[in-house]
């Protein structure tokens, strides 16, 4: 079946429907990974987002249960060059094709993703809609200028928890299979209590919380700090998410009040963005965005270089941050800033992702820090 992907510029490319039939809206941008594209699939960061895969190949080693970083896929809708018809691993569940019409994914297949991606990095990520079987092009182009801006946009909400659980549930479920456990680096005592915001929460920072030994409640977006801090917890971490950091003021006075309490503070991508407002700073929209697995990262303080996951459309602004907050970390790709650090408060936080652990585990000491910060203030 005939597919077209078109963009808000006039632009548009006609392939063939790789997924389920239908109409896909949303903002157009693309992920440098090689592998990993069920869990950009199921990534609630990728609400609203139609994602392009600029490997040339993709589906070749299928879809497996245990790759899920949420319920199902969040993407609006994926954009191939060549997406394979076969799962040849032995891990694999079922086909990538299978998968994405299964979840009800419009997909498209068999056009040009390294000139969609010049055009990208060229204008920026911009608004576009997949359209399959007999549609006119000139429609889909009129159609994604009346797609909503992801800037000012709140989308954390519809991915969000409704109720807040624990991790892992009473029956084990949750726990990380055993085969691609990293041991835990930290002493022995009381499993740490960790109280965590919901923000589009992606399953394997769960995970690599469970391994490093700590118990996590899972609290929804719009809860208020004095919920979790009711539970005690030895530390709070703000999760990943989906849309503009700015339009969550909900989410910025919950972690000013976290971190008023002076409780160990960890963020994470979006998180990272809530705190640094939450600090005092400011965000802006990047261009293009950061995402893929390939991206360089500097520790400011030890010139050490990790290799990490990006998933991100907006910054912080370094200009806007307060003295009492250091840059610890930059992106070498262009200089924004990546991670930070309040000097009076037990708080810090990254854009990037070290829980998807491409490196592959160059960042995994962001949770054995988050857990000595933990160490020293628990009884």
């Amino acid at each position: 079946m005939i597919a077209v992907l078109a963009l808000e510029n006039g632009t548009w490319y006609r392939g063939t429907a790789a997924g389920a039939t239908g109409v896909a809206r949303g903002e157009v941008v693309f992920n440098t990974s090689m592998t990993g594209y069920q869990e950009v699939l199921t990534d609630p960061s990728y609400a609203g987002q139609i994602v392009t895969m600029t490997s040339p190949q993709i589906g070749n080693y299928g879809v497996a249960a245990e790759d899920v970083e949420s319920q199902g896929p969040q993407v609006a809708g994926f954009v191939m060059r060549d997406a394979s018809r076969i799962a040849s691993n032995w891990r694999a569940d079922g086909t990538l094709r299978d998968y994405l019409t299964d979840n009800g994914v419009v997909a498209i297949t068999g056009i040009d993703t390294r000139a969609l991606t010049r055009v990208l990095r060229t204008a920026g990520v911009m608004r576009g809609v997949i359209g399959t079987g007999h549609v006119d092009p000139d429609e889909l182009v009129a159609e994604a200028g009346r797609v909503t801006p992801m800037a000012g946009l709140d989308l954390v909400r519809t991915v969000s928890c409704t109720e807040s659980f624990d991790w892992p549930s009473a029956d084990g479920s949750g726990l990380e299979p055993e085969g691609f456990r990293l041991p835990p680096q930290r002493r022995a005592g009381r499993p740490l209590r960790i109280a965590a915001y919901d923000f589009g929460l992606k399953r394997n920072i769960l995970r690599r919380l469970v391994a490093h030994g700590c118990e996590v409640k899972v609290f929804p977006a719009a809860a208020l700090a004095d919920e979790l801090l009711a539970i005690e917890p030895d530390g709070v971490f703000l999760s990943n998410g989906p849309g503009d950091p700015a339009a969550l003021p909900y989410a910025v006075t919950a972690a000013r009040a976290v971190l008023e309490a002076d409780v160990p503070v960890f963020g994470i991508c979006l998180g990272h963005q809530v705190l640094a407002q939450a600090m005092g700073g400011a965000t802006y929209k990047l261009k293009f965005g950061h995402r893929g697995a390939n991206h360089p990262v500097k520790q400011v303080a030890t010139g050490q270089v990790e290799i990490t996951s990006q998933n991100h459309g907006f910054a912080v602004d370094p200009a806007s941050l307060p003295d009492e907050v250091e840059v610890t970390h930059l992106n070498l790709y262009d200089g924004t800033v990546e991670g930070l650090r309040h000097t009076r408060h037990p708080a810090f936080c990254v854009q990037y992702h070290p829980e998807a652990s491409p490196g592959p585990h160059d960042a995994d000491y962001l949770f054995s820090r988050f857990l000595e910060e933990m160490d020293r203030r628990a009884v």
